[in-house]
């Protein structure tokens, strides 16, 4: 297939353009960059410009783009996260209707916090709405939402709502293993908030599987079997890397002094199902920390 990829330069975007083109698939690439490779279109956002070649003869959107949530929700900053993913879709869909391009599959990211972020013993499932309306419920909704404006010309719209990554010396991973490795590793906040995670290579190959199979179609949960409490996260981390586990948390009004509202992400969590995705037939490599540790520490 011809498939386009926004946010191809990131981590996800990165590793699943080698795997796809390793399954003969044509990747095209977006970057703000001019390029003289073929398969890499200019783009500007800001400027509503896309490169007309990107979209001939197309077959599938892979819609990664999207501002990192770990920096500062200053109004400005809350702003470049919401136009990073939404406008740029919305972009996407303007010149997918000027070229009388028809897709087979609009496949977008999205995350857990689709939910809310609050913790429970519940388990989310995609039937589940909006249970908790913070900054980043409302970020997913209105993402999802953009995603779906596609529905009138492409055959599916996949919106994979995705967990914390697990990737070797990249991303949220990074940070946990550096705490761990400088022997600060602890619980955060009471410790007993759910982590919901998914390694990269499970990720990625779930892109994949998306785009390849016509049943998968709606919104699925990008998360691994294995969801536990932070403090057990953290300690398995610490055991794996053999590093000392401290045995006190690390106060909730630190975090929220330092970090604010966006402290909410690290202090909150409710145990989301992977069934749905399972249910069509994908299956998890890494299912269990313990694999996934063993791969990366």
């Amino acid at each position: 297939m011809n498939i386009l990829i926004t946010g191809g330069s990131g981590l996800i975007g990165q590793s699943l353009t080698n795997v796809l083109r390793g399954r003969n698939h044509n990747v095209r690439i977006l970057s703000r960059q001019e390029s003289s490779k073929p398969d890499v279109f200019q783009w500007n956002p800001a400027e509503n410009h896309i490169d007309d070649g990107a979209f001939e003869n197309l077959d599938s959107i892979i819609h990664l783009a999207g501002a990192s949530i770990s920096k500062p929700w200053t109004a400005k900053y809350r702003k470049e996260l919401y136009e990073s993913r939404i406008s740029t879709a919305a972009l996407l869909k303007k010149y997918c209707e000027r070229l009388n391009v028809r897709l087979t599959s609009f496949i977008s990211a999205s995350g857990v916090n689709y939910y809310g972020t609050f913790t429970s013993d519940r388990i989310l499932t995609e039937d589940d709405g909006v249970i908790k309306k913070d900054f980043l419920a409302k970020l997913c909704e209105d993402w999802e939402a953009a995603a779906y404006e596609f529905a009138d010309i492409s055959d599916r719209v996949v919106c994979v709502r995705t967990a914390m990554v697990l990737a070797k010396n990249a991303g949220a991973f990074q940070l946990l293993k550096k705490s761990v490795d400088y022997y600060a590793g602890a619980a955060t906040g009471s410790g007993q908030q759910w982590m919901n995670w998914i390694h990269l290579e499970d990720l990625v190959n779930l892109y994949v599987f998306a785009v390849e199979n016509k049943v998968v179609s709606g919104n699925f949960n990008a998360v691994a079997d294995d969801t536990v409490r932070a403090k057990d996260f953290t300690k398995s981390l610490a055991g794996a890397a053999k590093k000392p586990f401290l045995p006190f948390n690390v106060p909730s009004w630190t975090l929220k002094f330092a970090l604010g509202e966006m402290s909410s992400i690290i202090l909150e969590g409710s145990r989301v199902s992977n069934k749905k995705i399972k249910s069509l037939g994908f299956d998890f490599k890494f299912s269990t920390l313990e694999k996934a540790f063993k791969d990366l520490v």
